[in-house]
């Protein structure tokens, strides 16, 4: 693995614990992160209440690839929702619903990253 994958996986992980620490101070349970099967994965599995959320969690250091929304396309939000689907199936988990979330995370060269969680993409 080169150097520059090595800095993206890391900044992905710390990313990714950031929103999973978010989703937990917002009373939510996580119940996996980076689950994966033949169809993707999903960053965040979380509960909130009765409710199934597949979070997405997109960390950035610049816009220069676009902001973490411009990441998420409809078919990415189709695409974690029947994983969402799938993950529940295979756990024996019959939520009321299933939601699909974004944790935005954008590091700066100066100060504490900043956090934007937009729930219920989809």
């Amino acid at each position: 693995m080169t150097t520059t994958a090595q800095a993206r996986k890391a900044i992905g992980a710390y990313g990714e614990g950031r929103a999973a620490r978010h989703l937990v101070e917002l009373g939510m349970s996580v119940l996996e992160r980076n689950w994966r099967c033949a169809e993707g994965e999903v960053d965040i599995v979380a509960r909130d209440g009765t409710t199934l959320v597949v979070c997405e969690v997109k960390t950035r250091t610049s816009l220069v690839a676009g902001t973490p929304h411009e990441a998420v396309t409809d078919e990415k939000l189709e695409r974690l929702k029947r994983l969402g689907e799938r993950w529940a199936a295979e756990h024996d988990v019959t939520p009321d619903g299933i939601r699909v979330d974004l944790v935005a995370v954008m590091l700066r060269r100066r100060g504490a990253p900043t956090l934007e969680h937009v729930a219920g993409l989809l």
